[in-house]
C-alpha cells in the first residue's frame, strides 16, 4: 500500500488500502512510526511499525511491517459518525491523548478520572486500565460539528468484562483486553495514526 511515502508490506485488503491511501493524501497526513488499523467486520486491530525511520524527523520511505493482531470489540450499534449515536466512527484518526499511565491494571475511569478498581466490586467496569483518546482527521466525516470523534469521547480502552471481546459490544469505543492494551499504551506515542474501516 502506498500513502505518499507510506508502503505496507503485509496487505490488509484492497478497498481498505485504497481508502487509507486516499484519506492520507487528501489531508496531507504524514506517516507515523506506528500505525493502527481497525477492522469492524473482523473485530480485529492490527499494529504496524515502519521498517525504516529517520530519527527525530518522522519516517524515511519504507515498508510497514505487521507487529501484532488484537481481538477487540467495537459498537453494538454498528458504525456511524453522528454525536450521541453510540456508533463506532470510521476513517482516519490519531491518538490525541493518553490517559491512565501509572495507575495499576484494573483501575476504573469515569470522565477520564480514576474512581475505583475492578477487583473491588466492579468487575463489569465500562472503562478500565488505560485510555487512548482518538481525534478524527477528516473534516466533514469524523471532525466537526455533530460528528467529531474527539468530542464524542471515542477511545481505545480496556473493560472489566473481557468476555465481550471478539464481537460488537461497545457504545462507540474500541475495547481491548488489559494484557494487550497495557503494552500497546506504552509503545504508542500521541499522534499515532489510527484507521478505522468497516471491512
Amino acid at each position: 500500500m502506498m500513502t505518499g511515502r507510506l508502503r505496507v508490506r503485509a496487505r490488509p485488503g484492497g478497498p481498505f488500502e485504497a481508502a487509507l491511501r486516499w484519506a492520507c493524501r487528501r489531508r496531507s497526513v504524514r506517516p507515523t512510526r506506528f500505525l493502527l488499523t481497525v477492522s469492524v467486520a473482523r473485530q480485529r486491530l492490527h499494529c504496524w511499525e515502519a521498517s525504516t525511520a529517520r530519527r527525530g524527523i518522522g519516517l524515511k520511505p519504507g515498508a510497514y511491517v505487521l507487529k501484532r493482531v488484537y481481538v477487540i470489540s467495537t459498537s453494538r450499534y454498528g458504525i456511524g459518525q453522528v454525536q450521541d449515536s453510540n456508533r463506532t466512527p470510521l476513517g482516519l484518526h490519531r491518538i490525541a491523548r493518553k490517559l491512565g499511565g501509572g495507575w495499576p491494571v484494573g483501575t476504573i475511569f469515569e470522565s477520564r478520572e480514576p474512581v475505583g478498581w475492578t477487583w473491588q466490586g466492579r468487575p463489569d467496569a465500562a472503562i478500565a486500565h488505560r485510555i487512548l483518546w482518538l481525534e478524527g482527521l477528516e473534516p466533514g466525516r469524523n471532525c466537526g460539528e455533530g460528528i467529531d470523534s474527539f468530542k464524542r469521547f471515542i477511545y481505545i480502552h480496556g473493560v472489566g468484562d473481557e468476555t465481550t471481546l471478539g464481537r460488537p459490544a461497545s457504545r462507540g469505543c474500541i475495547h481491548m483486553a488489559a494484557s494487550d492494551l497495557m503494552p500497546l499504551y506504552e509503545l504508542l506515542p500521541t499522534g499515532t495514526l489510527v484507521w478505522i474501516a468497516a471491512v
